[in-house]
């Protein structure tokens, strides 16, 4: 394995950690909307937006270099990774409105409008 190779395999890698950092940190926001904990789940959101836009930038600098006419080899790894990250982010959206509908949820409960 040459030392493009083995590159662009760790840069692969760093797409999943990213990717599996984001969905830890979205799920944590559920968590914390479940406890009524709504500024910590805003928070979670965040930092799982933070890993997003790392991914994102690594995915970037590899299309661009494609665009560029550098070859990318696309593996099974690559589209693991790929997957990895769109079902990282397809969560945090859905996580998203799960913790607005919670506090929708706590203010009725606190007579709040409906």
């Amino acid at each position: 394995m040459d030392s493009m190779e083995k590159n662009i395999e760790e840069i692969i890698f760093l797409i999943i950690v990213y990717g599996g950092n984001a969905r830890a940190k979205s799920y944590d926001a559920l968590r914390f909307a479940q406890k009524g904990e709504f500024t910590k789940a805003q928070e979670a959101l965040k930092e799982a937006d933070e890993q997003i836009k790392q991914a994102h930038s690594i995915q970037t600098d590899i299309i661009q270099k494609e665009a560029g006419g550098e070859r990318v080899d696309i593996t099974v790894l690559f589209v693991h990774a790929q997957d990895h990250l769109m079902t990282a982010i397809a969560e945090r959206g859905l996580i998203e409105n799960m913790v607005d509908l919670y506090k929708r949820i706590d203010n009725l409960e606190k007579g709040g409008e409906k």
